[in-house]
C-alpha cells in the first residue's frame, strides 16, 4: 500500500513539474522587468524609458547568425510595423558575445539591420548583463512587457509563433494573440511557450 501511495505521489509531482509555467531563472510572468541602456546600430543608447508613450514593449532576444533568428527576421519586422503605432514597439537585443562569435559584432549587426531594413532598434548586450536578468536562453526569445503603474510587467514569455523556421506553417501566433489581448484589456490566454532556437553564445 505504501508503495502505491509513493508511486502516486511521484506521479503527481512529475506532472506538476512537467507543466510548470516559466523559466528556471530570470523573470516570470507577472514580474516587473528593470530598464536597460544599450547601444543601438545607429550608435545611440536606447532604453525603455525612451518610449514614454508606449503601452508596453515586445522585447526580442535575437542575433545575426542563428538560423532560427534569421528565419524570424521578417516576422519580427512585421510585428514592429503592426504594433509600434498601437503602443507596443519591438526592441531587439543581441545577447551573444562577439568574442565567442565574431559575426555577432556591432559592425556586423549594422550590416544585418541595413540589409533587412529593420524598423526597430537592434541593440547589443555588451557584457551580457541584460539577457540573464530576463532569463533568455535562446535566439529568438520573446518577452512582452506591459506598462502598469510605472512598472514594466512581464505578460508573455516564449516563441513568436508555433513554427520556428517556416512562416508558411504558422497556425498560432503567440505574440500577436498576447498583444491583441493586452490592447483590448483581456487576459493573455497563453502566457508561456517554449522558445525554440540557438543557445546564447558566451566565451565561458
Amino acid at each position: 500500500m505504501k508503495t502505491i501511495k509513493t508511486i502516486l505521489v511521484l506521479a503527481v509531482f512529475a506532472l506538476a513539474t512537467a507543466f510548470t509555467i516559466g523559466p528556471d531563472n530570470g523573470y516570470r510572468v507577472g514580474d516587473a522587468a528593470s530598464d536597460f541602456a544599450l547601444e543601438n546600430v545607429d550608435g545611440k543608447m536606447v532604453s525603455l524609458a525612451d518610449y514614454p508613450d508606449a503601452k508596453g514593449y515586445i522585447v526580442v532576444f535575437t542575433c545575426n547568425t542563428c538560423p532560427y533568428s534569421v528565419a524570424n527576421e521578417d516576422r519580427i519586422n512585421a510585428l514592429d510595423k503592426k504594433y509600434k503605432s498601437k503602443g507596443y514597439p519591438v526592441i531587439a537585443i543581441n545577447p551573444n558575445d562577439p568574442a565567442a562569435v565574431s559575426d555577432e559584432s556591432m559592425e556586423k549587426m549594422k550590416v544585418r539591420a541595413s540589409e533587412k531594413g529593420f524598423t526597430f532598434p537592434y541593440l547589443l548586450d555588451v557584457g551580457q548583463k541584460v539577457y540573464p536578468k530576463y532569463g533568455a536562453t535562446k535566439t529568438p526569445h520573446v518577452y512582452i512587457l506591459k506598462k502598469s503603474k510605472g512598472k514594466n510587467i512581464v505578460r508573455y514569455i516564449g516563441a513568436i509563433d508555433d513554427s520556428s523556421r517556416n512562416p508558411d506553417n504558422v497556425s498560432e501566433k503567440f505574440v500577436e494573440n498576447a498583444v491583441d489581448a493586452l490592447l483590448t484589456g483581456k487576459k493573455v490566454s497563453k502566457t508561456y511557450t517554449r522558445a525554440i532556437g540557438c543557445s546564447i553564445k558566451t566565451v565561458n
